[in-house]
């Protein structure tokens, strides 16, 4: 797990930068390190608070402790792929309100499960960083920007 700039190893403490005015916290899931840093960075000089997660598992080892405002998740990942991560935030009652974002090259039936699943949005890799930003915010909760474009929606039905 990474938050911040900071790693922890395995039950080492988890500790955040403490930026002052920060947008919120984002729970970031990826299994590749270069794309967890580059969301995580992009995050950060928005002034989101991030902690990276390496897949599902992990995810849902630390959701409950860091306690995020939105979730993004890759599909394909080991141990715990991002669309059964999803399901498994939404049936417990203490995540199935946090929204989730997967970012992720999907096909048309992931995508598919992934509405099913309870996701909120999807963004598909590659992305510009920009647009990352404005479906993280677009997705915190009370933080809609005005003006900003939703890069994806939920289909109506």
């Amino acid at each position: 797990m990474e938050v911040g700039k900071s790693r922890t190893r395995e039950g080492g403490r988890a500790y955040s930068r403490g930026v002052p005015g920060l947008s919120g916290r984002v729970l970031v899931v990826d299994d590749n390190r270069v794309i967890r840093q580059l969301i995580r960075v992009n995050l950060e000089l928005e002034g989101f608070e991030v902690v990276t997660a390496a897949d599902g598992a992990e995810c849902l080892e630390i959701v409950h402790r860091v306690r995020p405002d939105v979730v993004t998740l890759d599909v394909v990942m080991p141990r715990l792929d991002g669309l059964n991560t999803a399901a498994r935030l939404r049936a417990d009652a203490r995540t199935r309100g946090i929204p989730i974002a997967i970012i992720s090259a999907c096909t048309q039936p992931e995508t598919e499960s992934g509405w099913s699943a309870g996701v909120d949005a999807f963004l598909a890799k590659p992305f510009e960083p920009a647009e990352m930003v404005r479906l993280v915010r677009r997705l915190m909760p009370g933080a809609v920007a005005p003006g900003d474009a939703e890069p994806v929606v939920r289909p109506a039905g």
